[in-house]
């Protein structure tokens, strides 16, 4: 395969009721990417795209073709990906693959998502349409009660008193909104403190509306590229180096191996085997944080601490930057925002401004950094690892 690398990335302000259409915040992030990669619309030869909910949200489907259409990519065969919230990473991955395979050099990828015009009763149904609908909805469960019960697993598990992990959780929600400040992209740009997390209302116990992400509008777009193009376009190309992705059943068919997904070890096992890295080679990562209790499980089976242990990685302040293992410098989805189909794109757009040095004057720059690692989960168990690398 060729080596592949991403040129050029545009990202939306993450936000509560964008005047803008869905097409329209991604038609402003792709035309951001292609002018900042050097190229024209007429360059792009195909376009691979994240959504999820434009049919209920606005009841507008084939986004892709008229996102093709409007930002003068003509007749280019156009994609759409529905992955729940890695619906733009799996865009992404298979974007990397046609450029890999040569059988296209420049591809667009990236994804939107207007979810805040359904109000939270329509949204929080049609979220939970990515669990399992048949059984597990109607039982009760949707996302803050699935993760709110992996918290209860984790707190049994691996003998964690609740008490102390609700603690060890707000230190996860204050470090997010604490580099979301930063983020001009970011929804929510304000500190929070472990005070105002462990006060806040209960939304699923043990889990305080602090630890949850918000519904939100935006999208983001990467270019993609093979090296020969890529070497003539830009001099800080940022190069694919692994790549990995897998998915699991419905949460009650996982049940022997919860609070772990299975996915996740599966997926990042083919990322690091594929870039023949290990978790000690990372410089920074954004992963997949939809609730406080997801940072401490995603980092654990990345590698980044032993099980049952993660918490210790905030508590010590190693996630922070300087620290061991920089994690979501962007404010992750608690504090950036989760506008699900654009979640993934926007994760590898952050790395790729990480690697690239970009970040100094934010005050969010992970000095070093020279390989990023892209964690996103969607709904019970789409697992999408993308390992990025500065040449």
């Amino acid at each position: 395969m060729r080596r592949v690398a991403i040129i050029g990335g545009g990202h939306t302000k993450f936000m509560f009721n964008s005047p803008q259409s869905g097409i329209e915040m991604l038609a402003e992030a792709s035309m951001d990417a292609i002018t900042k990669s050097n190229l024209k619309p007429k360059d792009i030869q195909a376009i691979y795209c994240g959504n999820v909910l434009g049919d209920f949200s606005e009841g507008q489907g084939m986004i892709q073709s008229y996102l093709a259409d409007d930002i003068g990519c003509f007749n280019v065969p156009a994609s759409r990906f529905e992955g729940a919230c890695a619906s733009a990473t799996m865009a992404i991955r298979d974007a990397f693959m046609w450029v890999a395979s040569g059988h296209y050099d420049i591809v667009l990828a990236g994804g939107t998502e207007k979810a805040t015009a359904m109000g939270t009763s329509l949204a929080t149904r049609t979220f939970a349409m990515f669990s399992d609908g048949r059984y597990e909805y109607p039982s009760g469960i949707n996302f803050p009660g699935i993760f709110a019960m992996l918290a209860h697993l984790y707190s049994s598990k691996y003998n964690i008193p609740l008490k102390k992990l609700k603690e060890t959780l707000a230190l996860v929600s204050v470090q997010s909104h604490f580099y979301g400040m930063k983020n001009p992209h970011a929804q929510f740009q304000k500190e929070i403190t472990v005070e105002q997390v462990l006060r806040g209302f209960t939304v699923s116990s043990p889990l305080q509306l602090l630890d949850c992400c918000p519904f939100s509008d935006g999208a983001a777009a990467l270019v993609l590229a093979s090296e020969d193009v890529a070497k003539k376009l830009t001099d800080k190309p940022i190069y694919f180096a692994g790549v990995g992705q897998a998915s699991s059943g419905k949460m009650s068919a996982q049940y022997k191996y919860l609070p772990r997904l299975r996915a996740r070890e599966v997926s990042v096992k083919q990322a690091y085997d594929m870039a023949g890295l290990e978790p000690k080679d990372i410089d920074v990562c954004e992963l997949h944080d939809c609730f406080s209790i997801a940072s401490l499980i995603a980092a654990e089976s990345l590698g980044f601490a032993d099980f049952g242990k993660a918490g210790e990685l905030w508590e010590k302040g190693e996630t922070k930057i300087g620290g061991k293992i920089p994690i979501n410098i962007s404010g992750g989805l608690k504090s950036k925002g989760h506008p699900i189909g654009a979640t993934g794109a926007s994760q590898v757009y952050d790395i790729v401004r990480q690697l690239r040095g970009d970040l100094v004057d934010e005050g969010r720059q992970v000095e070093g950094a020279k390989v990023g690692l892209v964690d996103t989960l969607g709904g019970d168990g789409v697992i999408v690892n993308l390992i990025l690398k500065a040449d």
